[in-house]
């Protein structure tokens, strides 16, 4: 019989004490139930901390860290040397789950031994509405390294839909400090792009469980415009380049484009141009290289 790993809950709060008693208490009424919950306060200035000592200082499943502010990565590597999970997921003060999350995570990550990394859809709430998912059902994405590495490839979703093992949760967040500064707000960037970079087999598990809650244009898909200009890619080049020097990729890499593509479960055409081009790139004889693509684009075809 398959065992569901144990569940720490990281959540993170700025000044939403308006907000974050929901995504605790989301976190606490968990069908699996998690086994603990770790709130990180960093630095509110709203009366979230005293708030969240009088609402959840005698409850032995929270543990509450207020301190300064350092911004969302901090937060985050504070959060993670508080837990003893198996499985870490991260979740914003001012989102919320529905009760059947981490038990479909459990599942899923119970059978899937091989699966590191797993990212679910977003309903949204608040000022808006509607699902933002990856695709319209389950999927093995396999290994993103080299889609990652060269073309900056964002295979996630927001904080509070993401799930990690712990052990590729510290690999991730072994940031140095100038990161941790460059990284105050976007921190997923860090556990989306890190995860692929070191390696990670990553799913899409739809849960329907997931609350993104939109108040002003707090919605990721709002700063598509910001993230295509030249500071903000130069960032995520960089922490791209920290990663990839961490795990020694050299050009030789690419000549693996087609195992990697190899490892999805559904690739469709895009996804298919897009590793034929990496292909392309490698130092093999260019007949190996076009040889390696058309392949890629073969199969992309039949997932049409």
């Amino acid at each position: 019989m398959d065992v569901a790993p144990t569940f720490s809950v990281v959540v993170t709060n700025y000044n939403y004490r308006d907000f974050v008693a929901e995504a605790v208490d989301g976190a606490l009424a968990q069908i699996q139930a998690p086994l603990e919950v770790i709130v990180v306060d960093d630095g509110s200035t709203d009366g979230s901390p005293e708030y969240l000592r009088e609402r959840y200082g005698h409850d032995a499943r929270v543990k509450l860290l207020c301190g300064a502010n350092g911004g969302q990565l901090a937060a985050f590597q504070r959060g993670l040397a508080a837990t003893t999970g198996e499985v870490v997921c991260f979740l914003d003060a001012d989102d919320r789950w529905g009760p059947d999350h981490l038990r479909q995570l459990a599942a899923l990550f119970a059978v899937r031994k091989d699966v590191d990394f797993v990212f679910s859809d977003v309903r949204l709430v608040g000022n808006e509405s509607g699902v933002q998912g990856y695709a319209k059902e389950a999927m093995d994405l396999g290994h993103t390294v080299l889609g990652t590495w060269v073309f900056a490839r964002w295979y996630g979703a927001p904080t509070s839909a993401l799930a990690l093992r712990r052990k590729l949760a510290e690999r991730v967040l072994d940031l140095p400090p100038e990161f941790t500064a460059n990284w105050r707000i976007s921190a997923d960037n860090c556990l989306v792009f890190g995860a692929s970079i070191l390696g990670a087999r990553k799913y899409f598990l739809p849960t329907g469980n997931v609350d993104y809650r939109i108040h002003g244009r707090n919605g990721w898909w709002h700063e598509q415009a910001r993230m295509r200009e030249f500071p903000a890619q130069f960032r995520s080049r960089c922490l791209i380049n920290f990663y990839a020097q961490r795990m020694h990729l050299d050009a030789h890499a690419l000549d693996l484009a087609r195992a990697e593509f190899k490892t999805r479960e559904r690739p469709d055409w895009t996804e298919a141009r897009r590793y034929a081009g990496i292909a392309m790139r490698g130092p093999s004889p260019w007949w190996k290289r076009v040889e390696r693509a058309l392949s890629i684009l073969r199969r992309g075809l039949r997932g049409r």
